[in-house]
């Protein structure tokens, strides 16, 4: 019988309407609300929100261009320390998916003043910042507001050389699905706020919420390796995203369910409903584009398009530099470097099979 972890006198979990990521406006909801905005036509914007990347890229001048992301959200653990850590881990982790190196930050408060002690925030704020530090990163200032609900993140900007861009619409048919974290935090998370997480569980979530992405992006924004595409896998899940990759190439992918690695603990509370609402949108929103093979269960399905917080980079690699990305990925120590799937000719969707 598992054995719930001892709880903190103030349970930030529970003072949240959502967890993380999971907090996100849902897809469909974000799709119609940027329908009609105006397009970006100064040349200088690399990327900008047409392809629903991870961040934007604005060129300065033949060497360099700025990378700027936001990315804010509510507590998905209980400990304030390490929801410090795990939104700017997540933040930092949208200029690593863009192949570009983060230089400084900002962060984004929002805390019930009137309700928690100030020694919370205090812990938030160091929380985010020795993971800023971690990566190299300082964090400069920031903005906060008195909100009912705690919620941190960062603003990040970082550089990159124009011609070394990375951005999820780049992939080739062929090219092969590599993932460098494993998948389930939005359930985990989940269970966290419901009280159902083991201390094993919750040891083994927060393993991954605190990882940086940064090695592994290191490895990918060498010229050397040749990878075409890259995003983070965040709060639309790992089906989301890889959708997002397909669409913004023109191709579709498979995806292979035995090769996907999973967090200890989330088939099981999947298969018991412990599911986010962020996840049963993000199926919902996913699911006129993928067929999934007839015997594969629900809880696996679910998943597929758990809402992930701070997850891994999903890499887009050309056949050929396969083994070598693989042997780089395992002397960075990246969490996992699994081969997940590959880019198809066809219309942009995803098969899932066994």
């Amino acid at each position: 019988m598992k054995r719930a972890p001892k709880q903190p006198a103030v349970r930030l979990s529970q003072l949240s309407h959502g967890a993380g990521c999971a907090c996100k406006l849902r897809p469909a909801l974000l799709a119609q609300a940027l329908h009609g905005l105006p397009a970006v036509v100064d040349p200088r914007v690399r990327v900008g929100h047409g392809t629903r990347d991870d961040a934007a890229v604005y060129q300065l001048d033949a060497k360099t261009a700025v990378v700027q992301t936001l990315d804010f959200f509510t507590p998905m653990v209980d400990d304030p320390y390490v929801f410090g850590q795990v939104a700017a881990a997540n933040a930092l982790s949208d200029i690593y998916a863009m192949g570009a190196r983060p230089i400084f930050a900002l962060n984004v408060v929002a805390f019930p003043s009137q309700t928690l002690p100030v020694s919370i925030l205090k812990k938030i704020l160091r929380g985010g910042a020795d993971k800023a530090a971690e990566a190299g990163v300082a964090v400069v200032g920031g903005h906060s507001i008195d909100d009912p609900e705690p919620k941190y993140g960062m603003a990040v900007t970082g550089l990159v050389h124009p011609g070394r861009v990375l951005t999820n619409a780049g992939g080739r048919p062929g090219d092969v699905l590599v993932l460098t974290k494993p998948v389930g935090t939005g359930v985990l998370c989940t269970a966290i706020k419901q009280g159902k997480a083991s201390r094993a569980e919750v040891r083994a979530v927060t393993a991954v919420l605190t990882r940086l992405n940064r090695d592994a992006g290191e490895v990918f924004a060498r010229p050397a390796l040749g990878v075409r595409a890259l995003t983070d896998v965040t709060g639309f899940s790992l089906l989301g995203h890889l959708l997002e990759m397909c669409e913004g190439a023109g191709l579709g992918a498979r995806l292979h369910l035995s090769r996907i690695p999973f967090i200890e603990g989330a088939g099981a509370l999947a298969a018991a409903d412990v599911v986010p609402g962020g996840t049963r949108a993000n199926l919902k929103f996913v699911a006129p584009k993928v067929r999934f093979q007839r015997d594969i269960p629900a809880p696996l399905r679910l998943l597929l398009a758990d809402a992930q917080t701070n997850g891994g980079l999903l890499a887009a690699v050309p056949k050929a530099k396969l083994r070598a990305t693989l042997a780089a990925l395992e002397r960075a120590g990246t969490l996992v470097a699994a081969v997940v799937g590959e880019l198809v000719a066809g219309p942009s969707r995803v098969s899932v099979e066994l």
